[in-house]
């Protein structure tokens, strides 16, 4: 676990009587882009709440492993976008980072210069934040996030509100904070399109449990067309998959395989499993992008992914 720079043990909040987030176990590599994925009201940001240290856990811990388990300094560590961003709505953007920043200590005017432009508001001049559309806060709000150079980068919703070429931006920021300066990020977006294309590994939770952990190329495998397979006997199958020359495919428990080659060919595999005298519950070719699985594994609909 040498790689890990946060790992949560079953961790809960329970407000009153309401039960926000239930034993929920991630773990989060260091320089990944981490994608936390679920419908409105699903615990996303309590979560995130949680591991900033804004709120206690009812119960369960967690661990910044990547900071020698000192939570305390990992918090110093830590930039957050959290529901909406804490601005000034009466103060210029400039005034908003500034104020940051020398909470930070950091006095230098071309720094903060370089943050507004790396969010892409450096020529809004003395407009005042209250006067900022919904995408122009979200910005200034990751360029507060940036401010004393994070090692680790909590965005929540940070594409809300944003046109196709601000999300193209945003995008684009977040990839180079990963790939060049080694920024692990943590980020939930329902918009898992955009999502798809940063993320290196995936939580998916769904009223307060987290279903599934993977990677992204994991994920990729569960998406991608395929021959799923369902019998209560898998290990009678997997020789007769391997005897007819099908060399890509994947034992996912003791009811599914995937067979991810020939996949037009799926009336001769099921004939060759029929011939052995083994049942299957079904067999058949399925494929999905990462919106549809994500249905799929939780039973939402579309107009409920948030």
């Amino acid at each position: 676990m040498e790689d890990m720079l946060l790992v949560t043990d079953n961790l809960t909040k329970v407000y009153k009587k309401t039960m926000a987030v239930n034993s929920v176990n991630i773990h989060i590599r260091k320089g990944a882009i981490y994608g936390l994925i679920g419908k409105n009201g699903a615990g996303k940001t309590t979560i995130m709440k949680m591991i900033s240290g804004i709120i206690t856990p009812t119960d369960g811990t967690f661990d910044y492993i990547g900071f020698n388990g000192d939570n305390r300094e990992a918090f110093s560590r830590i930039g957050a976008l959290i529901e909406a961003p804490a601005l000034l709505p009466n103060l210029s953007a400039y005034d908003n980072l500034k104020l940051k920043c020398l909470a930070y200590g950091i006095g230098d005017d071309k720094y903060i210069k370089e943050k507004l432009d790396l969010v892409g508001l450096g020529n809004v001049g003395k407009k005042t934040a209250g006067n900022f559309s919904l995408g122009m806060k979200q910005r200034l709000g990751i360029a507060l996030a940036l401010v004393g150079e994070p090692d680790f980068v909590l965005l929540d919703e940070p594409i809300n509100g944003l046109d196709p070429q601000g999300i193209v931006e945003i995008r684009e920021i977040l990839s180079k904070l990963n790939k060049e300066n080694g920024v692990t990020i943590l980020i939930s977006s329902h918009i898992l399109e955009e999502l798809a294309k940063i993320a290196t590994d995936y939580a998916i939770i769904n009223n307060g449990q987290i279903i599934e952990e993977s990677t992204s190329e994991e994920l990729k495998k569960k998406c991608r067309a395929k021959i799923v397979i369902k019998s209560s006997d898998v290990p009678s199958i997997v020789p007769i998959i391997d005897a007819n020359g099908f060399n890509d495919y994947q034992v996912i428990d003791d009811h599914t395989i995937y067979v991810f080659d020939r996949i037009n060919e799926t009336a001769v595999l099921n004939m060759e499993i029929a011939k052995a005298g083994i049942y299957v519950d079904s067999i058949g070719v399925e494929s999905s992008d990462l919106e549809e699985y994500f249905l799929k594994v939780t039973g939402t609909r579309t107009g409920d992914i948030k």
